[in-house]
């Protein structure tokens, strides 16, 4: 008895002492560089070109996924699971995308995706609209408080690879497709206070203009005041 007592408290020992397998952490993009124009792809045709996306290694993965999405229509590529740092894709020329990389690891069923960068890809045309705004607060389904006036701030982030930004417009509704415009502040403003309802749904988006009479829409996001 005494024997098996010991033996079973070796394999308790040996049980706790084994270590869970760690999350992948995410990684961090490398090239095409944030809110820029992409002139390195390989011309395959008039209107695609092949570009090559790099990122840094992430502690704890073992294989990456790249998401490539056309900013204008909203379809999404995805390259195979790759343990390379690399990957190239075919894209349109001329078009803005957003990509993001996801990290994982075979042992662990979590994964951590990267931050979403904006590029263009480049083309002939010589004047670019905007980058969409990115959204900084409220971020979407969140819940805020209003504060001594009744207000939230509502703040965002644009940018430009003409760097020609000229002013935005900020719509705030109840309905999901907000058209109610509150605020037309100029590029160097990018916040602005609005009046809102405790107990209420709120939608939002912000439309970016340049000096070129470009625009660029920021998609419409969501939250709740709860007092």
């Amino acid at each position: 008895m005494k024997r098996i007592f010991i033996f079973g408290i070796g394999v308790l020992i040996m049980a706790c002492s084994k270590k869970s397998p760690k999350p992948p952490e995410a990684a961090v993009l490398s090239f095409p560089l944030e809110n820029s124009e992409c002139t390195t792809g390989i011309s395959l045709n008039a209107t695609t070109s092949q570009v090559e996306f790099r990122w840094l290694e992430a502690r704890h993965a073992d294989t990456y996924e790249l998401r490539v999405t056309n900013i204008l229509t909203g379809i999404s590529v995805t390259n195979a699971p790759t343990a390379a740092l690399s990957a190239r894709l075919p894209l349109l020329k001329g078009v803005p995308y957003q990509w993001r990389v996801t990290a994982r690891n075979a042992e662990t069923q979590e994964s951590a995706v990267s931050e979403d960068w904006y590029f263009y890809n480049a083309g002939v045309q010589t004047t670019y609209a905007p980058f969409p705004a990115e959204i900084l607060e409220p971020s979407s389904g969140t819940s805020v408080v209003r504060d001594l006036n009744n207000q939230i701030t509502l703040s965002w982030f644009g940018a430009d690879v003409d760097s020609d930004i000229q002013s935005f417009e900020v719509y705030l509704d109840t309905v999901p497709d907000p058209q109610l415009l509150v605020a037309s502040p100029s590029v160097f403003i990018t916040s602005v206070q609005a009046d809102v309802a405790i107990d209420t749904v709120y939608y939002w988006r912000v439309v970016t203009i340049d000096r070129e009479g470009n625009t660029s829409d920021s998609g419409t996001y969501s939250f709740r005041v709860i007092r």
